[in-house]
């Protein structure tokens, strides 16, 4: 539990927990009538109440509406998540779909793109996967290809079998020979080496070239500057229209702000960083992740790992009142699930620690 969850004496535990399921079960708020006979306590409707008063009192529950029944807040689902939820691990067979469509067979890209359409499909809301940073994928070949009089298309093959085309405007034209002389200097010398290897290896051996190695060197840093020059983080999402369907984020102005989110990825992109470096899952629930219009949702995040190195970070976006016991472990699971199949032999290409 958070340092600033109250301490909750046991049937006050047992009667949050309860509401909390039934509200995220049906998304009504919960009288205490229905909670005394949901909860199986050998109490009164009274005490119940006055109990439910006190977890009002405490900012864990709220009365919607004038109403008689209560629901829970952002701090009530926290110290749900944190000490009362009790875990659902994924079945065997969505396991199986898991291990299934996660193979080891598919190429990087392909393999984001399955696990964030699979946490869409198995929750019912949206899937986010963050794209691992090429500089921890060893390089395989580059081609370089003269567009016009100032720009140039370098073409990079990781060993992850992974293809990226980048245009880069280099200080001045270039003769096809001089592209092709550096391209095969740079696939002799640095195929097997992650970009940042390649880009720090170059700048000390122009240090130390002399004679006609050092003009050759001095061309190469200039492209292989642009070239291999570590892209922008990126995410994969899935499912986004899943949540025009979700009775708790209805309301049209709140949808519109939350796309605006999901197009821009840059504040997603923050939270994910920011759960990278983390072990285990760690959710986020409403204002917790400090993005105004994210404040209508819950983020469950997860790093995902292979070579003894974090890649990325996945995870399901949805609506706060989400189905917690089942959204950890499935998370968990595809995090797990995900880093095995970059992590096998067929996949290849993660940069390990050479000795």
């Amino acid at each position: 539990m958070h340092a600033s969850s109250p301490p909750l004496a046991p049937r006050a535990r047992h009667l949050l927990r309860t509401l909390i399921a039934r509200h995220i079960q049906d998304g009504e708020p919960v009288g205490s009538q229905t909670l005394a006979r949901l909860a199986g306590l050998d109490v009164s409707p009274a005490t119940i109440r006055n109990i439910l008063g006190d977890l009002e009192d405490l900012g864990l529950l709220s009365s919607p509406h004038a109403s008689a029944g209560r629901v829970p807040t952002a701090t009530g689902y926290r110290v749900f998540v944190d000490s009362l939820v009790k875990m659902q691990p994924p079945g065997d067979g969505e396991l199986q779909r898991l291990r299934s469509e996660l193979s080891s067979g598919a190429g990087t890209q392909a393999l984001l793109g399955s696990a964030s359409e699979l946490l869409s499909a198995m929750s019912h809301f949206v899937g986010v996967v963050g794209a691992p940073r090429r500089e921890q994928f060893a390089f395989r070949h580059i081609d370089f290809v003269a567009l016009d009089a100032r720009r140039v298309l370098a073409i990079l093959v990781f060993a992850d079998n992974e293809v990226q085309n980048r245009v880069i405007e280099p200080r001045r034209a270039w003769e096809p020979a001089e592209l092709e002389k550096v391209a095969n200097y740079l696939n002799a010398n640095c195929a097997g080496r992650t970009l940042a290897e390649i880009r720090a290896g170059l700048l000390l051996e122009l240090r130390q070239a002399r004679s006609e190695m050092e003009q050759l060197l001095d061309h190469s840093v200039e492209l292989a500057e642009q070239a291999l020059a570590p892209p922008a983080d990126d995410i994969v999402l899935a499912g986004q229209t899943r949540l025009m369907g979700v009775q708790d984020l209805s309301d049209l102005e709140r949808l519109r702000e939350l796309f605006d989110v999901f197009a821009s990825k840059r504040e997603i992109l923050q939270l994910l960083e920011r759960t990278s470096q983390a072990p285990g899952v760690r959710i986020f629930i409403g204002e917790e992740t400090g993005v105004v219009p994210l404040e209508s949702v819950s983020l469950v995040t997860a790093p995902y790992s292979a070579g003894g190195q974090v890649l990325g970070v996945l995870g399901v976006i949805g609506p706060k009142r989400m189905a917690y016991d089942r959204m950890i472990p499935l998370v968990e699971a595809t995090a797990q699930v995900l880093g095995a199949a970059l992590d096998a032999p067929s996949a290849g290409g993660l940069s390990r620690d050479r000795t």
